[in-house]
């Protein structure tokens, strides 16, 4: 199967990307987020991680997922900034994220808030994570999302 190019000019298919990662943590699919950072180092509170079946590995052994297949969590990314080199192919992003999480028995809340770092590359005429630094700035009460001793 041949990937097809990517018609959006690199602001907008960095965009996507950014809010991909986002409805890919929020619907609990791990496969995809692996298959999204394949090319990416994945930089969080932990060891850097790399590759798709290490990344997926890694959100699998780390978050809580609830009977309907998600971890609950709605990730809200804002003050999107996004520098792009398209002669280079290169591009770097800067965003806050929100995590709030709601359970049947917990109200909907605030659970976590901080920055990404992103850097991305063309590769083949498809712009790719190349780089993700998460650094969560703010954290309240993440035991019903994070699993014991990976807070």
């Amino acid at each position: 199967m041949s990937i097809e190019p990517d018609p959006a000019p690199g602001h907008r298919a960095v965009e996507n990307l950014i809010a991909r990662y986002a409805e890919l943590v929020d619907d609990g699919d791990f496969a995809g987020l692996g298959d999204l950072l394949a090319d990416a180092t994945f930089i969080g509170s932990g060891a850097p991680v790399r590759g798709a079946e290490a990344i997926e590995r890694m959100f699998r052994e780390t978050l809580i997922v609830y009977a309907d297949g998600t971890p609950r969590t709605q990730h809200v990314t804002s003050n999107v900034a996004i520098e792009v080199d398209e002669r280079a192919g290169t591009a770097d992003a800067r965003s806050y994220v929100t995590v709030l999480q709601a359970l049947p028995e917990v109200p909907l809340q605030v659970i976590a808030a901080g920055r990404y770092r992103d850097r991305f590359e063309r590769r083949g005429g498809r712009w790719r994570f190349v780089e993700r630094r998460v650094r969560m700035r703010l954290v309240g009460d993440v035991s019903r999302h994070l699993r014991r001793g990976t807070a």
